[in-house]
This record gives structure tokens, sequence and C-alpha cells, in this order.
């Protein structure tokens, strides 16, 4: 048994009630109204509550999932996951957040099998990663996502370090161009139709800009170009707005 994981996880409970504000959830207690519901991927590295600083209950219903995977399958049929439904539908959050991060290892993961035909063994995992293989499929013939010449990092052999960077690279294109097809999936459901849906890349690679931790808005109730987007975050929050993904 690992009681040093227990014990720890028991004193940084401590630490979150003694750092409790008196009466934090006198207004939470019966119900909740979140204003955005944030939907991640199942990562140790990425904070969803951290990365936007919540510190106060009620404010972000989160949801995780490999590959930041909006839908599920249910009798066959792809459908908006109860996760982000409920939210959707029975706390009146209007405000839906799809957020993927560089270095994603469920991007990389169905990159290898759309490559190889490769799949983790495990059965939970494969479905996940079957649910993200007709994305990447996609992106993998799309030139922005690989360059006019297509899955180059796939098909050439050559010098190794160059091909490892051309794959990091077509990866975290990879987990924008997700991003957006989450962002699309969820629009399309009768559940949202109603929210706004924001789609952000969190950065611990330095790729989008040179801060670690930082959010950058890609996609806005579908709206893809930089400067509509700057626009709409204002001048002091145009360093959150950048794309790998230039048309």
């Amino acid at each position: 048994m690992h009681r040093g994981i227990l014990v720890d996880l028991l004193d940084r409970n401590d630490d979150h009630v003694a750092a409790l504000p008196s009466g934090s959830f006198d207004r939470q207690r019966d119900g909740q109204r979140p204003g955005v519901v944030s939907v991640c991927c199942s990562d140790s590295r990425v904070s969803q509550e951290g990365m936007f600083a919540v510190e106060e209950p009620g404010f972000l219903f989160t949801s995780g999932a490999i590959g930041n995977s909006v839908s599920a399958l249910v009798d066959g049929e792809r459908v908006l996951d109860g996760s982000v439904a409920y939210p959707l539908g029975h706390t009146h959050t209007e405000v839906l957040a799809v957020v993927g991060h560089t270095g994603c290892g469920a991007v990389d993961a169905a990159l290898t099998a759309a490559r190889t035909g490769e799949f983790p063994a495990e059965p939970g995992v494969r479905a996940d990663v079957e649910a993200l293989l007709p994305i990447v499929e996609a992106g993998l013939t799309d030139p922005v996502v690989v360059g006019e010449g297509g899955d180059v990092a796939g098909d050439r052999a050559g010098d190794e370090n160059a091909d490892n960077d051309a794959d990091t690279s077509v990866r975290d294109r990879l987990v924008e161009y997700n991003v957006h097809e989450q962002v699309a999936f969820a629009r399309e459901s009768e559940e949202a139709a109603d929210a706004t849906v924001y789609g952000f890349v969190y950065d611990l690679h330095g790729v989008y800009g040179d801060r670690d931790g930082a959010v950058y808005l890609v996609n806005a109730d579908g709206e893809r170009d930089p400067a509509t987007l700057c626009d709409l975050v204002g001048e002091a929050h145009a360093d959150h707005v950048a794309t790998l993904l230039e048309r």
C-alpha cells in the first residue's frame, strides 16, 4: 500500500480546508450555478482549476477526458458527454471551455495508430484513442497541419532528430486541430445550442509563447481568425491569442 501517498493526500486536504475562507459553501450547499464547464485533457500536468486560478467553489464545473473529448458513445452514436451536457442543461451554465494542451499523449497515441495501426493494449484507453483517430486522420490530410507535402514526418527516413522535431510539430498542430473539432462537435449538439463555446490550448512547452502555463484562445464559437479573436479579448489580453494553424 502507498501509505506515503495517502498521507500526502490527507495533508493536502488539510491545507485545502485551512485555506477556505469561512462560509465558502454558504451559497453553494443547496445547489450550484457554475459560470463555465471546462473539458480538459486528463493529464497530471494540466490543472483545470490551477490554470484559471480558481480558488472558490462553484465557479468551474470540471470534466477531464483523454484528449479533451466532449463526446461519448451511446448505443453506437456519438453524443455530447454527460459531464458536459449536465451542467449545460441542469445548472444554468452557459459557457463551455475546451482545453487541449501541448505534448498531449492521447493525440500522440492516435497519431501512432493512424500511422502504424498500433493501439494501446488497455481496452478503455484504446476506445478513447479510437474516438480521436478520425480527427487525427482528417488532420493528417489538412495542409495547415502537415504542410503541402503531407505527413512528411510519418513518411520519410532520415535524420532522427529532424524527424523527432517534425513529429512534435505535427502533434502539437494536431492538438489545436482536435480542439477545433471538439468545439465544432459541441456546437452541433442540441444541449450546447445556447452555450458559448471557447477553444483553448494550454502551453507547457513554449510552443505558442514564452510563458509556461499560459492558455491561448484559438476558437470562439467557431471563429478562428486571430485578428477577430484579438478584438474579442481586447488589447490587454491579445497575448492570449495565437495559432499554429495559419491558413
